[in-house]
């Protein structure tokens, strides 16, 4: 072959890898230029996924090529702004959060809701769970569900109250009493007490009752009783008794501590007292003396006897044996046993118990018995029988008290 043909070919082969480089440049510039021209033509969105927000570039036409896109699935119940057919523009901003599925305890009963509520009050809104001001809600209606999705519920039942002696009925929860008076600011001293024992559940219509104690100083000025002295007298006729110095009642200050349940008095002590007046004692003498009734009807002198004490009376007689009468004098004489003693009654002020006297028409005779109807210058005489009672009727006699 010749240089020629040699040469011929090597430039042709050498043309031809020039051109395959020239259009592998423009194809690839053409890639290049295409590509910029489709990423440049992407729309750029802010998309908020269950509170994390991202920002991406989409060619999606709508919201709901968008969500498909990234794999997410929209339920009824989630919560999505704008629409799944919203057209995209450029720096739209979409939000969705995904509903959750909370359970709802009421007193033991379990109820569920798919909802994207946060707050307690709002998820049992949304549950159309109707509650009283007294309901116990865990959490608490202004806190936010917890990782547990669960809501727990104690309806308020009535309790009955008794504070003192007020009544009421309350609303209460199951707890126990302690925690019930905390929850209704039942104050207590250190006095009161509780009719159950603290640490006790409430359960409905439970009755808690509060005693109110209370403990006062009460001082108070008492009259004290006198003591009683008695002394034997010879003197005065036995079963007398006559005062020689009146008893006179002292007076004491007591202290007292009182204590009262429900406003009423429950015990009485004396803590202290003080002697005010001291009291005087009284003073009895009791007649030891006893009457002798030696003069007989047998004795009866009609002359006057000398000395004494003579002064005139009206007389009158008596019997034993009346209706009522016992025969007993007041100087203890048994007028039945003795019919003839001769015992004359008399009023004790004129004519001393016990004196021997001489009665004019009746002779010598004891002062020995007394009368309702015997005072002053008055005397009865004793007959042993009431004929004789009758014959003497009433007369006015000379007497002489001899001792």
């Amino acid at each position: 072959m010749s240089n020629n043909t040699m040469e011929n070919l090597f430039f042709h082969s050498l043309r031809s890898k020039q051109t395959l480089v020239v259009v592998g440049t423009i194809l690839l510039f053409l890639a290049v230029v295409s590509f910029v021209l489709f990423e440049g033509t992407k729309k750029t969105v802010a998309l908020t996924v269950n509170g994390e927000q991202q920002e991406i570039l989409t060619h999606a036409n709508t919201v709901g090529e968008l969500l498909e896109q990234n794999n997410i699935v929209v339920a009824n119940e989630d919560y999505l702004k704008p629409s799944v057919n919203t057209s995209i523009k450029n720096n739209l901003a979409i939000e969705w959060e995904q509903a959750r599925q909370i359970e709802i305890t009421v007193d033991g009963k379990i109820q569920t809701i798919t909802t994207t509520a946060d707050l307690v009050s709002e998820i049992l809104a949304k549950a159309n769970v109707q509650l009283d001001e007294h309901d116990a809600v865990t959490p608490a209606m202004n806190a936010a569900v917890g990782l547990d999705c669960k809501v727990a519920i104690e309806k308020a039942f009535d309790v009955t109250l008794l504070d003192g002696k007020q009544e009421q009925k309350v609303r209460s929860t199951s707890t126990t009493v302690a925690d019930f008076l905390k929850q209704h600011n039942i104050q207590m001293n250190e006095f009161d007490r509780v009719g159950r024992e603290m640490d006790e559940l409430v359960l409905p219509d439970s009755v808690i009752q509060i005693v109110r104690v209370e403990k006062v100083t009460d001082v108070v000025e008492e009259e004290t009783n006198f003591a009683v002295e008695t002394k034997k007298e010879d003197s005065l006729l036995k079963g007398k008794e006559k005062v020689v110095q009146a008893g006179e009642k002292g007076s004491v200050s007591r202290s007292y501590e009182v204590i009262k349940e429900n406003g009423e008095e429950v015990s009485r002590n004396v803590v202290s007292e003080k002697i005010i007046k001291e009291p005087i004692k009284k003073v009895v003498v009791v007649g030891t003396k006893i009457v002798t009734a030696s003069v007989s009807r047998g004795e009866n002198s009609s002359s006057t006897p000398s000395g004494g004490s003579e002064f005139y009376v009206t007389a009158t007689a008596y019997t034993a044996y009346c209706n009522g009468c016992t025969g007993v004098t007041t100087s203890g004489l048994n007028l039945k046993s003795n019919p003839d003693l001769k015992v004359i009654a008399v009023d004790p002020s004129v004519i001393p118990l016990g004196s021997k006297v001489w009665v004019e028409g009746y002779g010598y005779a004891v002062a020995g018995d007394t009368g309702g109807a015997i005072k002053g210058n008055k005397i009865d005489l004793f007959m042993p029988s009431k004929s004789k009672a009758y014959d003497f009727g009433r007369k006015k006699v000379r007497i002489k008290v001899l001792n």
